[in-house]
């Protein structure tokens, strides 16, 4: 995995979280991960096809998710409350958008798919031969993990290249 391609989403959820939390985010810890995720709590996963492939998974620990929720409706929420996850897949979008529009300005293109919820019995849906980068970001709030895996699609690069000659 290149960190061209990643790069991108870690500024993205930098400049998300710090901005829309009000607060400065520290990115700690990057690992490289080779099994099938195990989300930590609330997990909201983007699919990306066309020039590059893969997913960003955006994952809060429940505590974390009902804060940040909390924080953005402006009052306090039950763990319960369908607004927690509507919040996650927010910030997912957001920070997968920002990302994307930077890849899109050096001539990658697209199609960013409807944010998913994944649930204890789902796993990694990303194809068997991709690897994937934890990143952990620290808010005052509490961590925010980052899991990317993401690839060239070889196929639409060489029809780029082919067009391109």
């Amino acid at each position: 995995m290149k960190m061209e391609l990643i790069q991108p989403f870690i500024n993205a959820a930098d400049a998300v979280l710090s901005q829309g939390l009000q607060g400065t985010t520290k990115v700690g810890n990057l690992t490289m991960e080779e099994d099938a995720y195990r989300r930590k709590g609330v997990a909201g996963m983007i699919a990306l096809t066309g020039d590059i492939e893969g997913r960003i998974i955006l994952d809060l620990e429940p505590q974390t998710a009902v804060k940040v929720a909390s924080h953005y409706a402006g009052t306090d929420l039950p763990e319960s409350d369908e607004l927690i996850k509507e919040t996650i897949f927010e910030l997912a979008n957001q920070v997968v958008g920002n990302a994307v529009s930077a890849l899109n300005d050096q001539g990658f293109h697209f199609r960013v798919h409807p944010p998913l919820l994944l649930t204890a019995q789902e796993g990694d849906k990303t194809s068997e031969d991709t690897e994937a980068l934890m990143i952990l970001f620290e808010t005052s709030l509490g961590s925010v993990f980052m899991n990317v895996a993401l690839r060239y699609n070889k196929k639409r690069m060489a029809d780029h290249a082919a067009v391109g000659a």
